[in-house]
């Protein structure tokens, strides 16, 4: 797997670039700034980038705007944003083209790096990532009658969990019930979010983000 790196701060740029190293993946550019990041980025075999929101100069977007630059240009592109508190703006608008194969990372979940890494290769494979507190957050506020109400308290926990990018058994886990419970739950939550029969990692990246609101 090929990867690109966009983070200022040098010490966790250099951290990324080892962990990922240490998983036999290849890291082929580790940049600090929003120029250079749109160089790398503009590299056709690269497989997955992870970015930082702010970067220089302004630090403010740059790393979620190269994101959303990118994905313009090669719809569905794999990339997992690191950021250091959640900001809901930022991960709506990098939700909104409902194509999956994004992640959105708080910098401390890195320091699991079993859970980190897992992460880099759901996002590459199309799946969607997001921190627990980015859940959380942008659950707020939305309408009362959607059609998550028409979910059971039950699978409203599982599909919290797939927002996590957790996979059947990591929730049947979490909740202490069988995998084939995981995904009689999960049948029923794409049936009542009426998501056509397809693959079934495209119904979960639909049906969470159903139920984000994005």
């Amino acid at each position: 797997m090929r990867v690109v790196i966009g983070e200022d701060h040098a010490l966790l740029r250099d951290g990324l670039t080892r962990i990922l190293q240490a998983h036999s993946m290849d890291v082929v550019a580790a940049v600090d700034n929003a120029t250079e990041l749109d160089v790398a980025l503009g590299d056709d075999s690269i497989d997955v980038a992870v970015l930082d929101v702010r970067m220089p100069p302004t630090f403010t977007d740059e790393g979620l705007r190269a994101a959303i630059k990118i994905r313009a240009s090669r719809p569905g592109f794999p990339v997992l944003v690191l950021s250091q508190y959640v900001e809901q703006l930022y991960a709506r608008e990098l939700l909104e083209s409902g194509e999956g194969a994004v992640g959105y990372l708080l910098k401390d979940r890195v320091a699991n790096v079993a859970g980190f890494i897992d992460a880099v290769r759901q996002v590459a494979a199309g799946g969607t990532v997001l921190d627990p507190e980015v859940v959380s957050q942008l659950l707020t506020g939305q309408r009362a009658d959607g059609p998550l109400e028409r979910l059971t308290a039950r699978e409203r926990e599982v599909l919290a969990l797939m927002a996590e990018g957790r996979s059947n058994a990591a929730i049947a886990e979490a909740m202490f019930v069988t995998e084939k419970a995981v995904s009689k739950h999960s049948n029923s939550i794409f049936t009542k979010l009426d998501l056509p029969v397809s693959a079934d990692d495209n119904r979960r990246v639909l049906a969470v983000l159903a139920y984000l609101g994005v």
